[in-house]
């Protein structure tokens, strides 16, 4: 299991950049070193069977049956990931903590706590649809209309620094008019972001702390796969 764990999330872990021909050309490349080694090994008989099944085992746990999901278990992985960016140099268009920028920061979170949660739990639909997430990039904007059905909206409007933050949970994310910008909801009133001005990922106090962001006008949304039933 550990093996084929390791292999199903090596596509969908890696690589740091959201973009849509960065990910094809990496995937090409993955392809044709792959056919390569198998050429140059294909007279070494354990060689070429390791490289044969390899393919099998990284499928196979994406194949694995969707599981009810813990929704806690999922929200605290989920949280502790975005807190893990915490520092990280923002980079338009990044996505590991190299670099970031604001959509990526909550996608590569939820992505990085869908893969440990279904490889914990063996739940293909987590693995499958962080392996989907990684497929589909998805702006802040996006993320603001509910792409692909991956968010849904509170349907509140404010500023983070004046709004009213009952019934607002722990990784819910607040999308700018326009769709500029998205911060995430940590808890306690903090909210942690990768912001350009700063240059960094931040979590900082969004009632007392000095912000840009916070006064802007902001839509609140939550992950569709964290809403509890």
């Amino acid at each position: 299991m550990t093996v084929g764990a390791l292999g199903a999330v090596v596509l969908i872990y890696l690589n740091p950049v959201s973009s849509g021909g960065l990910r094809l050309g990496w995937l090409a490349a993955l392809g044709l070193s792959w056919a390569g080694l198998l050429f140059l090994a294909w007279r070494r008989v354990w060689v070429r069977c390791l490289l044969v099944i390899l393919p099998i085992l990284i499928v196979t746990p994406l194949l694995l049956p969707a599981r009810e999901l813990n929704q806690d278990d999922l929200v605290s992985r989920y949280l502790k990931e975005l807190s893990g960016f915490d520092g990280s140099p923002y980079h338009w268009g990044g996505e590991d903590r190299r670099g970031i920028d604001c959509s990526g920061l909550p996608r590569r979170a939820l992505r990085n706590a869908l893969i440990s949660y279904g490889l914990l739990h063996a739940d293909g639909r987590a693995l499958r649809l962080a392996l989907e997430q990684w497929w589909h990039d998805s702006s802040a904007k996006a993320l603001g209309e509910g792409y692909r059905d991956w968010t849904h909206s509170l349907g509140r409007t404010g500023t983070v620094k004046a709004m009213d933050y009952a019934g607002l949970e722990a990784g819910d994310l607040a999308v700018t008019k326009g769709g500029a910008h998205v911060l995430c909801y940590l808890g306690d009133g903090r909210w942690i972001q990768a912001d350009p001005g700063l240059g960094k990922v931040a979590t900082l106090d969004g009632r007392n702390d000095s912000n840009y962001w916070f006064e802007s006008k902001v839509s609140l949304h939550r992950w569709q796969v964290l809403m509890k039933p």
